[in-house]
């Protein structure tokens, strides 16, 4: 990429002065708070490509292309290319370099919020997502309506490690066990921070996602709300978990509101129950609809209950860290089966996936 486009940001004491020679010719400031790193190194950028497995006669998305290092070797092996940035500054620099290569008609510059905006068909993903929109932009892209072959993606390196963790591994979380659930993760490779710039704090690791052609027949906002309970605190045992008598109260209500809508017709259900901060204390939702307050009486029965199940099923002493999907899946059918439900049935479902994608974004 040629030089003039690049502003370093060794010191933070020039920044006003950088900010100054924007204006001037060749030259364009990047927001670190914005995730604007752009990888610099050929070698890395032609490992992305050629690890994509792109066919002469696909349509690649990519999001947050900045200054264009990547689109244009995209365009290089690509049919089409639809490129999402949010940024005004990086689109005109984009179009300018795209133009002066004469590949300026297989090139669609879309300016918006890649989390806001429906996506048009594509075959593939290739993209060196802006670190702070990984986790909602995931979400929307494996559990949204896009059909899509792969996903080719540069990550901060922590975020990558927690996406590919397994049962048992120290970083194996909810997002991770949501995002294996319908898609298969591969690691790629491992990119150092000197080949950004700015400079990131961090290195990179590049990953390859696949959604599954059989995903677990189960209802997914279901699952969201049921793993959102266990991964709350995910090293505590399930038996301690459902103990919490704010959880039990929780559960119970939704229990007698589901016992209430038996006979109606079957409701929708919302996005809103999914949030990849597993530390973060869990609110309950809808409480308002909730019928009148559960007795003692009801309380203790419900829990007994719930104990029962657990114990039956051989988990009461076990913790989500250590369970693998299937275990979980068996669980969750266990609790419904007894007429335990996590999902707030009562909203109506979020058809644009925003209410979701929002849930996500920290």
């Amino acid at each position: 990429m040629p030089s003039r486009y690049y502003v370093h940001r060794d010191d933070n004491d020039e920044d006003e002065r950088k900010r100054k020679r924007e204006g001037q010719e060749g030259y364009i400031y990047f927001h670190k708070s914005r995730g604007q790193h752009i990888l610099t190194n050929p070698r890395v950028l032609d490992s992305i490509v050629r690890r994509a497995e792109i066919r002469p006669t696909d349509t690649v998305l990519e999001i947050g292309p900045g200054t264009g290092n990547l689109t244009l070797k995209l365009l290089e092996v690509a049919e089409k290319v639809f490129a999402v940035e949010i940024d005004k500054r990086m689109v005109e620099v984009l179009n300018n370099r795209v133009a002066e290569c004469g590949l300026e008609d297989r090139l669609t510059v879309i300016c918006k919020d890649a989390l806001k905006m429906d996506f048009p068909p594509f075959d593939l993903i290739v993209a060196n997502i802006p670190y702070g929109i990984s986790s909602p932009l995931i979400a929307k892209l494996v559990f949204g309506a896009y059909p899509f072959r792969s996903a080719t993606l540069l990550l901060q390196k922590e975020f990558a490690r927690r996406l590919l963790a397994n049962p048992g591994d120290s970083a194996f979380n909810r997002l991770a066990v949501n995002v294996k659930l319908v898609a298969e993760v591969e690691f790629v490779m491992d990119v150092s921070k000197k080949d950004f710039i700015p400079c990131p704090k961090v290195d990179s690791s590049v990953v390859k996602i696949w959604p599954k052609t059989k995903v677990p027949d189960v209802d997914m906002h279901e699952w969201w709300a049921f793993t959102r309970t266990c991964f709350n605190k995910k090293n505590k045992t399930l038996g301690a978990t459902f103990k919490q008598k704010k959880k039990v109260v929780e559960l119970l209500r939704r229990s007698q509101m589901m016992d209430s809508l038996k006979d109606h017709v079957a409701t929708r259900y919302n996005y809103d129950d999914y949030d990849d901060k597993e530390e973060q204390e869990e609110q309950s939702d809808g409480e308002h609809c909730f019928p009148s307050p559960c007795s003692e009486k009801d309380l203790v029965s419900f829990k007994e209950m719930i104990a029962e199940v657990l114990k039956a099923g051989g988990f009461e002493a076990k913790r989500p860290s250590k369970l693998s999907i299937e275990e979980l899946l068996h669980l969750l059918s266990l609790l419904n089966q007894a007429g335990i439900y996590f999902n707030d049935r009562t909203k109506g479902k979020d058809v644009s996936n925003e209410g979701f994608v929002a849930s996500y974004s920290s």
